[in-house]
């Protein structure tokens, strides 16, 4: 039955062979170098007498070539194959870096486990089970100890062995549900292992370099959570990762600049700049309430009920800022007895506090301002609001001093 020969001989760009059986424009190849899509890696590219190759996938035990067009092959043809070099040579990088990264993560966490491995057209993943989640130094770390590694230039190999005698190795990462490519099409009590050399061991089926130094810069992106305890590591490999090195540097250079610091003095930096926006917020949110307080004091009063009543408009603040400071109003020994003010909130609101709920309740206030402008409020007999009332705030103050009436 034919295999692919991908996964031991990698280095393979050209191969002739015959084509065994066709199907459309699906082939089955005599023998084939193809990579079919696998363990998280996607399949090959490339073309198949001159016609290009979408796809390789494996089905009922065979390998099959999925082509882009029409074609006149059939059983019994020779056939010039070529496997495109730019997408092999990318996945053996990809593929063998995340072996790296792996074996950088078994040095930094203990009870690690695999939960997953794909390579993207721009970036890797690889899922990590970890006790406790992964923080930004420890991600640094986990990028800086896996360039260690690609720079340590280890040699990288593989062999198939009993899958009995794999499982016995020390520290090999075997995932029976991520690895399946890793069994041996020959038998189906055999495994393949790849070894970097002191660094990972670990059951796998796809296609690698021999040498850690032959994957080049590893720049790890970003992590996420994709559930099930486990911690998603994106890291990318070639130009995109020089690319994102780059710009990373680029920004701390501008950071650097902007901030008058050296790029590894940014942190202290920050939290300086940190701390004196939350000292400048507190401020402000200090000043707003003081002014607010002032304003609510000049609020128009009017004589009600045998009472004071202190009514007016109020902007740049809602019903939750001003309960405090109109609870504090009708508390002082001088304050009015009745404390209301409108304003706008996404529509007109109203906020009432009283000082004695047997002379006026807040509560019965609001409802008579709602059932002259609409909407709906709520609150006890000392404080209650309204909201979504159909008229401007000068208007509901107004009628709150007994100036107007709603028509």
């Amino acid at each position: 039955m034919p295999v692919s020969r991908a996964p031991e001989d990698p280095e393979v760009r050209e191969f002739e062979t015959t084509v065994e059986r066709v199907d459309d424009r699906a082939v089955v190849l005599g023998e084939t170098y193809f990579y079919a899509e696998s363990g998280g890696q996607p399949a090959d590219r490339g073309t198949i007498d001159g016609v290009e190759l979408t796809d390789v996938q494996k089905a009922d035990g065979e390998v099959v070539h999925h082509l882009a067009a029409d074609h006149d092959l059939a059983a019994g043809d020779a056939v010039a194959c070529a496997v495109d070099d730019a997408v092999r040579t990318y996945c053996m990088r990809a593929h063998t870096a995340s072996h790296v990264l792996y074996g950088a993560a078994r040095r930094l966490f203990d009870d690690l486990g695999y939960a997953g491995f794909d390579i993207g057209t721009e970036k890797v993943r690889v899922d990590l089970t970890t006790r406790d989640p992964i923080d930004d130094a420890e991600l640094v770390e986990l990028e800086r100890l896996a360039n260690r590694a690609v720079w340590d230039s280890l040699p990288v190999t593989w062999e198939t062995m009993p899958a009995a005698e794999a499982r016995e190795l020390d520290d090999i990462a075997f995932n029976d549900r991520t690895e399946e490519g890793a069994m041996s099409e020959a038998a189906a009590d055999a495994v393949r292992v790849v070894t970097v050399e002191g660094w990972d061991t670990a059951a796998c089926g796809g296609t690698h370099v021999r040498n850690t130094s032959d994957i080049g810069e590893i720049t790890v992106l970003d992590r996420s959570n994709p559930g099930e305890d486990a911690t998603r590591v994106e890291f990318a490999v070639g130009p995109v990762a020089v690319d994102e090195a780059a710009e990373v540097h680029a920004a701390a250079r501008e950071a650097s600049r902007t901030l008058d610091a050296s790029v590894a003095e940014l942190p202290a930096a920050a939290e300086r700049l940190r701390e004196e926006r939350d000292d400048l917020a507190a401020e402000v949110r200090e000043l707003r309430t003081e002014l607010l307080d002032a304003r609510l004091r000049e609020l128009p009063t009017v004589e009600r009920e045998g009472s004071t009543w202190a009514a007016g408009t109020v902007s740049n603040a809602g019903p939750n800022d001003v309960r405090e400071p109109l609870s504090a109003l009708v508390g002082d020994e001088d304050g009015p007895a009745v404390a209301a003010v409108a304003g706008e909130d996404g529509s007109t609101f109203l906020a009432v506090a009283t000082a004695d709920p047997d002379a006026a309740d807040a509560g019965e206030i609001v409802e008579d301002v709602t059932d002259a402008f609409g909407g709906g409020g709520g609150g006890g007999p000392t404080f209650a609001q309204g909201g979504g009332l159909d008229a401007a705030p000068e208007a509901v103050a107004a009628f709150l001093r007994g100036e107007t009436d709603r028509e």
